[in-house]
């Protein structure tokens, strides 16, 4: 149960910060996607730092990551873990799962992107 709480509460507080760039940068989005990007590029750092230098050398407590990493940053973007996946298959030397989930995972998302927006069409 403290974990789902963990989770709620971080997922809240990223969520709160994607808003919040969002609406700072509101005046710059000028047909691109600024506050996605800077998003996406901010959970990417913190998700970094996180992982790479805290939980790898023990810093950072199975619930200190549960409300920072599955949390903070799954509220903030999903890109920041798939991002820090690739980077494992890369770090581990496994390049074929890294292409491989990248392209399936664009691709299918993509795919499912387009399949809902023609599925609301149809009604």
């Amino acid at each position: 149960m403290q974990s789902l709480f963990l989770v709620f509460v971080g997922g809240g507080l990223g969520s709160m910060a994607r808003f919040g760039i969002a609406k700072l940068l509101q005046q710059v989005s000028i047909d691109f996607p600024w506050a996605t990007l800077c998003a996406n590029a901010v959970g990417c750092f913190v998700i970094g730092i996180l992982m790479g230098g805290f939980h790898e050398s023990g810093v950072l407590s199975e619930q200190q990551k549960l409300l920072l990493v599955t949390g903070f940053c799954g509220g903030l973007t999903t890109f920041s873990t798939f991002t820090y996946e690739n980077y494992a298959f890369i770090k581990g030397g496994h390049l074929l799962h890294f292409f491989g989930y990248s392209v399936l995972s664009f691709g299918i998302c993509l795919g499912f992107v387009l399949l809902g927006h023609f599925l609301t069409k149809l009604s």
